[in-house]
């Protein structure tokens, strides 16, 4: 065994080597025999998009599919054959046996109490079940909120850029004509993520409230049929057992089968998810199916934005650079008056730092420079009070109106600067994987846990129900044969006969298929 699964393990590792294009995801747990397939191993993965994989996990479930077959089937003939045999070929019943009487008894009485067991593990969980896939939409949903959100935010602030001047200063023309675009599809990107999952949300709740609403009808149809059987048998109601619970029994126990197949099924694939999801985060250079369904691998609008958004920024620092090297810190002669000359004086005004090259790749700031952080407090204090015509009456390097235009572009970039690493981790998929290892480790095993916690539930409620039913009919048949020979015993003769037949200890009892004969015999 130890042979076959290192054999198994070298195959995997060569197929990875050989072609390193390609990983398979949930290799190992995926191995499964394909009905599709002549029920050779499944080999793909997990692989949503592959018939295989689905015909694959449905083979898991299979079993509890045939098991439902056979029971409808095998208990729909006996039950079809034995009203048959009362209705056309009626015979008086005539002894019983107390050992048989009294397991009949005791059996459903047992079955009873595993049915009651069944139902409340079915009960807890397909609540914890529902309260955890909630959980875990309710934090994609978030997930998907702030990336849209965060969108929209970098799409205000491109679209801002625009309108941004420093003394009638723009940015580049061909800049301006990009922006327009860039904003509308990543505004619309960032509408139909938010959109399309809330309506997924909403109908993954619906599907999940049906499927609970469900769950706790079974369980209390289940459990009050058990109850109900065991009573009827119990106290004799012998048509109440044959002609209502015992068929509905019948068919609710195959649908219950049914449904451990289900959810056995369900319990698969969230297994494989979960696998899946851990083996793409611990791979993030491999390619997988995930490359053709997550929207990070779609990154043309996340590297468009993250490029446009570090040239806007790149440009605008510029332009407030150049305004305070070549007007605001340099001694125009007075003649000149305003634009140039606006009567500023005072130390010089620090220049912003700009943290890209021309490349627009990261680079230091220099000696003096103030960042985005500091930037805005740090050139109150060279901001002069003006006069009506404009111009500084104190000392000072900027207006008031030249320090919002300087504030406002510098708003602006340092916004589109702080959503720089977003989008980046938005372009490589390191959002996903974080948002994937969170579902994996906060989500995952009691989803796991609870799908299992349903089908085993419904396979003991099943397999209890479906036994029950069987002694039910026992037991009607055997208490039956108890009550005619109770009542032969007391009817035959009369009370004289009866007292001396007690008296010396004998009685006589007899059946035949035509007529009552007699036989003597010792009670003791």
């Amino acid at each position: 065994m130890c042979a076959v699964v290192l054999f198994r393990k070298t195959l995997a590792v060569a197929s990875l080597i050989g072609n390193s294009t390609t990983f398979v995801l949930a290799g190992e747990r995926t191995r499964r025999k394909d009905p599709s397939d002549n029920l050779e191993i499944y080999t793909g993965g997990f692989n949503i998009s592959n018939l295989h994989y689905w015909t694959s996990v449905s083979a898991t479930a299979a079993p509890f599919f045939l098991v439902a077959g056979v029971w409808f089937a095998v208990f729909g003939i006996s039950l079809a054959f034995t009203c048959l045999c009362y209705c056309c070929c009626p015979r008086e019943p005539y002894g019983y046996s107390r050992t048989c009487y009294a397991i009949s008894l005791i059996f459903p009485f047992l079955f009873t109490i595993a049915a009651i067991a069944g139902c409340a593990v079915l009960y807890t969980g397909q609540g914890k079940f529902i309260g955890i896939t909630s959980d875990t939409l309710d934090y994609v949903v978030s997930q998907a909120d702030v990336t849209a959100e965060s969108l929209k935010n970098v799409s205000g602030y491109l679209a801002a850029a625009k309108s941004v001047d420093v003394v009638k200063i723009y940015l580049p023309a061909d800049l301006r004509g990009t922006l327009d675009n860039l904003v509308a599809k990543t505004n619309s990107f960032g509408n139909t993520l938010s959109s399309r999952t809330q309506d997924n949300r909403r109908k993954i709740k619906d599907g999940l409230n049906g499927v609970r609403l469900a769950l706790v009808i079974l369980a209390a149809v289940m459990l009050c049929l058990a109850f109900l059987g065991f009573l009827s048998s119990v106290f004799g109601m012998t048509c109440l057992v044959y002609f209502s619970l015992v068929i509905l029994g019948w068919i609710l126990v195959a649908g219950t089968f049914i449904l451990c197949g289900v959810f056995l099924f369900l319990h698969n694939v969230v297994a494989d998810t979960c696998v899946a999801m851990d083996e793409w985060v611990q791979h993030p250079t491999a390619k997988t199916f995930m490359d053709d369904i997550l929207p990070c691998v779609e990154n043309a609008i996340a590297h468009e934005t993250l490029v446009q958004s570090k040239q806007v920024s790149f440009h605008l620092i510029n332009l407030v650079d150049n305004f305070l090297a070549n007007f605001s810190n340099r001694n125009f002669p007075p003649e000149l008056g305003p634009p140039l000359n606006y009567n500023q004086s005072g130390p010089l005004v620090p220049l912003l730092c700009n943290p890209f090259d021309s490349d627009l790749t990261d680079k230091d700031c220099a000696p003096g420079e103030v960042g985005f952080h500091n930037a805005t407090e740090a050139w109150k204090s060279y901001v002069c009070q003006v006069s009506s015509a404009g111009t500084c009456t104190t000392p000072g390097r900027m207006t008031p109106q030249l320090y919002s235009h300087m504030a406002s572009a510098v708003n602006v970039s340092y916004g589109l600067y702080r959503y720089g690493p977003f989008l980046v981790e938005l372009q490589d998929c390191t959002f996903m994987r974080r948002t994937f290892t969170d579902i994996n480790t906060w989500y995952c095993p009691d989803l796991r846990r609870y799908t299992q916690w349903i089908y085993v539930g419904l396979v003991i409620v099943s397999a209890a129900v479906m036994l029950s039913l069987i002694f039910w009919v026992i037991y009607a048949g055997e208490r039956r044969h108890r009550v005619y020979t109770k009542q032969f015993m007391i009817g035959g003769g009369d009370h004289n006969r009866r007292l001396d037949q007690w008296r010396s200890k004998e009685f006589y009892v007899g059946v035949s298929l035509s007529k009552i004969k007699f036989k003597k015999f010792k009670i003791f």
